[in-house]
């Protein structure tokens, strides 16, 4: 396999924001300590993964068995009711200390088939009061749409607790279901990830794996097949993060930036800074942690301020790469083939590519079910959507409820009254501006005024640069295919 799109060299990612856009992320580290301590387990991408422990069952034959019986009958009553009496009591303690046990094992965070729904997928109610940044709709529990004269109903088969669509230029949110809602984000939260750190370390840089560096990652946690004592270039970690959801590439790219607290801080931070409220990071890699949550809202907000990000761009929209496989005295001497897990990018059994698909990224753990948020573009329009735990039996059916909204938001273009917004980071909105208010600018008097676009350079450094239209088999994308938007994205405040 050949790698079918490979992202430039690029020092300073700071210069690919749009106008609008003020850098947010800290400035970059004169010095990085290589790995540091962790709290968890110490183990190598090599040998870990998931732990099983399987106890047989041993029968008692019926020879011993009644022999044991005809001894039991001559104890006498009083002995048999002591036996009696501690049985009882040791049964209830080790049933007590199996449940406590079982109760403490952590959440599996390894990759479940997108056929399944999450055991945690029973019928849950959404909060009563959420949060209303974007506007007062999105604040409220249920589907929130406003059709115009023409417009097509929403798709009727959509499971998911929670759900967005929106315009990535002008922001204007189209339709939404618990857009709010808290809940556990999975792997979708590397984009938060990818946006706070990837302008930190030049994808030229190298960096030798400590065994510290792989520390902490928890059991069944998606891999790349990073090595300790290996070599790797930033540019590498990345294409090990966007396309496998490598677990250890993000814990390696933490270790460079002084470890997994304070990568959570800064993650933390830059979520803060883009009025992301709905989110809590624990874990950098989107690992099941009691405490850690996002919503639909907020990861449309890390979706389209890394698409920003020509690096980001790019990453989340390459199909097939070459990851280091074997190295000698540093140096790279052979290298395998990874893929993309966005399935509606690569396609998979019963699942074409999305036409005009362009990333950005898929989650899937226990606790989470499954999650994706996907850019796509199509006549000059480009849509951002995010599904987090559909509750169906249906196959892949986070990515066909995705392709779903997909269509409809392309069908509805102009024939939908928006029902919010995607505010604006907190540094791009101007002083005195409401923006919980102003995020839903034209309320219920109508639709929003159409914006002024400006065109963008060759260069790709604004909008979204380029979008990925893979309409063939998997893995095939066709020539003349890339799209460049020739539009920025305004930010609509309150006048």
């Amino acid at each position: 396999m050949i790698q079918l799109h490979t992202p430039k060299a690029s020092r300073n990612q700071e210069t690919e924001r749009l106008s609008f856009m003020r850098s947010v992320s800290p400035a970059a580290f004169a010095r990085r300590r290589r790995g540091g301590a962790r709290e968890t387990q110490n183990t190598s991408a090599e040998t870990y993964g998931p732990g099983t422990c399987t106890f047989s069952s041993v029968p008692a034959s019926h020879a011993s068995y009644m022999s044991y019986m005809k001894k039991s009958a001559q104890l006498t009553r009083a002995t048999s009711s002591l036996r009696s009496t501690l049985l009882t009591t040791s049964a209830v303690l080790l049933t007590v200390t199996a449940l406590s046990l079982t109760a403490a094992l952590p959440a599996s965070a390894k990759d479940q088939p997108d056929d399944k729904p999450s055991k945690n997928s029973a019928k849950a109610k959404p909060p009563a009061d959420m949060s209303k940044i974007g506007g007062e709709l999105l604040g409220k529990s249920g589907t929130q749409v406003k059709l115009g004269a023409g417009a097509p109903v929403l798709p009727k088969d959509l499971t998911a607790k929670s759900w967005i669509v929106t315009d990535a230029e002008s922001g204007n949110v189209l339709a939404s279901h618990n857009a709010h809602w808290k809940l556990p984000p999975a792997s979708t939260l590397k984009m938060l990830f990818a946006d706070t750190l990837l302008p930190k370390f030049p994808k030229t840089t190298t960096h030798k794996v400590l065994l510290s560096d792989l520390a902490g990652m928890g059991a069944g946690s998606s891999l790349v097949g990073v090595k300790e004592d290996y070599t790797y270039t930033v540019h590498d970690l990345w294409l090990g993060v966007f396309l496998r959801s490598g677990n250890d590439a993000v814990h390696v790219l933490s270790a460079m930036n002084h470890g997994v607290p304070q990568t959570v801080k800064d993650m933390q931070a830059h979520a803060q800074e883009l009025q992301a409220d709905d989110t809590h990071v624990i874990s950098p890699d989107g690992y099941d942690a009691p405490g850690q949550y996002s919503s639909a809202y907020d990861l449309t907000l890390f979706a389209r301020s890394g698409l920003q990000k020509k690096d980001f761009r790019e990453y989340a929209a390459t199909a097939t790469a070459q990851f280091p496989k074997e190295q000698k005295k540093g140096k790279t001497t052979e290298r395998f083939a990874i893929q993309n897990t966005n399935r509606l990018l690569t396609g998979d059994v019963g699942l074409n590519p999305y036409k005009g698909i362009a990333g950005v990224k898929n989650g899937n753990t226990t606790n989470a079910g499954a999650t994706f948020t996907g850019v796509a573009e199509r006549n000059n329009k480009v849509l951002l959507v995010t599904v987090m735990n559909p509750d169906s039996t249906e196959s892949q059916a986070v990515y066909k409820e995705t392709a779903r909204l997909l269509d409809w938001g392309f069908q509805a273009n102009g024939k939908v009254t928006p029902v919010g917004t995607l505010v604006p980071p907190k540094s791009a909105t101007p002083p005195g501006s409401d923006t919980a208010g102003a995020a839903s600018p034209q309320g219920d008097a109508g639709p929003a005024k159409p914006a002024a676009h400006a065109s963008v350079s060759t260069g790709g450094s604004s909008g979204v640069g380029m979008a990925l239209a893979i309409t063939g088999g998997i893995l095939v994308v066709l020539a003349g295919a890339v799209y460049a938007v020739r539009k920025k994205w305004p930010i609509r405040t309150k006048s």
